[in-house]
């Protein structure tokens, strides 16, 4: 079933119910959400659009975003969600490696793209409206729905085949292991669309919940905090970094979060104190899940109680965990070989269930080196106690997530290679008591910082440059001649800025 059918069944319910908001004004109820989204796919359809075709989305949080989301899937073709924040560069590299045929884009990413050559065309999504709209298109729950690109250890971006049976399973998983929805609710969409924010959207519309962006399509912390109180019974989806810095802009400015429900935190590591602050402030209101790309928000989750729980004698190492496996995936330590493991013994990550991807896009290599006998090799180490809580304890990957955004150190070690003047490069993670992590760049040779930015922000994302250079004769390396980066992690000190 096409995931899109959500829509149709909570618009023909409830078409009244309010759908879209834009700060604290509404741009549409579910009726208007629902037309619009078959004028849109009717549009789609007229210029030669055709099921599984693939359509890229590259524009900032925007009501739009979402009706431009739900218009490709009426229409049976794929989303290439790209992240607002990237380069043009990067952007047409996703766009040609998925084949997109169209991408829908705002004005300030229509020029990114321009730029750079996008390799088709460029239209804002009510451009495209047909007059009258389309039914949306059957799709199976094997047929791909969103093609979200991430990264390797190589850091060249790699498309995971995302199904409508994927996002259905990770959308009733929501409603077991996380948190329950009701049309009372409203999701506030601080954290990227492109990412896991917007993947959260289909459990909302299921449910008829409201769904707001901020005017400033990103992280305000008084903004969050005035649209909470505003709606009221609100979620958010929000990296640790994000929940640190609420937690003390609310306390500075003496505010308690009220209307905030829920907050899920992902994408990075979040510091036990840092956790604790914020349920002393805020109260009961966090749930913490562990995912990844191939395997959509649906991994594990630490669900509210085990969160802002005090009186467990274990409940500092719950903590500290990712909490137990969500219901739609079996977990498992494993070796080297992907031998299970028994409880306690540190190995690789493994899942398997329904949310797990299908591959990734037109990358068998890859897809084989990952997919295993059923199960997906997360490339992450862990451990798990006997009952089942799991605990990360390092990431096999090197990549740094700065923000809650992932920087993967190889592709900005190629961009400082590109000058004459440096031999070698490596780039590691640094703590950073507001981001979570820092870029930082050692470097042999004697390029000017200033050049290096420059090269840096001609050919990345601003995110990705790195905020230190540390300068060295040589690069420490074992006897194979690999850099060693964990040497050059114990140089580094954590930055308080």
């Amino acid at each position: 079933m096409n995931i899109a059918n959500w829509l149709a069944r909570t618009a023909t319910a409830h078409p009244a119910r309010p759908a879209l908001f834009y700060g604290a004004g509404e741009i549409c109820d579910y009726g208007t959400f629902h037309d619009n989204a078959a004028r849109l796919a009717a549009g789609l359809l007229a210029r030669g659009i055709r099921a599984g075709d693939r359509i890229g989305i590259f524009m900032d949080n925007h009501p739009d975003w979402l009706l431009g989301l739900y218009g490709v899937l009426f229409a049976g073709a794929v989303a290439v969600p790209v992240n607002a924040k990237l380069h043009g560069r990067e952007a047409v590299y996703i766009l040609q490696d998925s084949g997109a045929v169209l991408c829908l884009t705002d004005l300030v990413h229509h020029t990114k793209l321009k730029a750079a050559n996008a390799p088709c065309d460029c239209s804002a999504p009510r451009s495209l409206f047909a007059s009258q709209g389309t039914q949306i298109a059957p799709r199976a729950a094997g047929d791909i729905a969103w093609l979200f690109y991430t990264s390797g250890t190589t850091g060249t971006p790699k498309g995971v085949m995302i199904t409508h049976g994927m996002l259905m399973a990770m959308s009733l998983s929501y409603g077991m292991d996380v948190d329950s929805v009701s049309a009372q609710d409203a999701a506030i969409y601080a954290a990227p669309l492109s990412h896991g924010a917007g993947l959260y959207n289909f459990v909302h519309v299921q449910a008829a919940a409201r769904h707001v962006i901020p005017k400033s399509g990103g992280f305000g912390i008084a903004e969050i905090l005035d649209l909470a109180a505003e709606f009221g019974r609100c979620h958010m989806f929000a990296a640790p970094t994000m929940v640190k810095r609420l937690t003390d802009g609310a306390i500075a400015a003496k505010r308690s979060g009220e209307g905030l429900r829920t907050i899920v935190y992902a994408g990075g590591p979040m510091y036990t104190a840092d956790i604790i602050a914020a349920v002393d402030h805020f109260g009961p209101v966090f749930v913490q899940i562990y995912g990844q790309g191939e395997c959509p928000m649906t991994i594990t989750a630490l669900p509210r109680h085990d969160v802002a729980d005090r009186n467990n004698p274990d409940w500092r190492a719950r903590l500290g965990s990712v909490g137990r496996a969500q219901s739609v995936v079996e977990v498992q330590i494993g070796d080297a070989q992907g031998a299970p493991l028994p409880d306690g013994q540190s190995g690789e990550i493994m899942v398997r269930g329904a949310p797990v991807m299908l591959g990734y896009w037109n990358n068998p290599a890859a897809t084989a080196k990952t997919l295993k006998d059923g199960w997906l090799m997360t490339g992450d180490i862990g451990h798990l106690d006997a009952v089942g809580y799991l605990t990360l304890q390092d990431r096999s990957k090197d990549v740094i997530i700065t923000g809650g955004s992932n920087v993967y150190p190889r592709e900005v070690e190629e961009v400082l290679l590109r000058h004459p003047e440096i031999s070698e490069a490596s780039v590691v993670g640094a703590q950073h008591a507001d981001w979570g992590e820092e870029v930082v760049a050692f470097v042999v040779g004697e390029a000017p910082e200033a050049e290096l930015d420059a090269l840096c922000l001609e050919n990345i994302a601003r995110f990705k440059r790195p905020k230190r250079y540390i300068r060295m004769p040589e690069l420490p390396k074992n006897n194979y001649g690999k850099v060693l980066k964990t040497a050059l992690r114990t140089q580094l000190e954590p930055v308080q800025e």
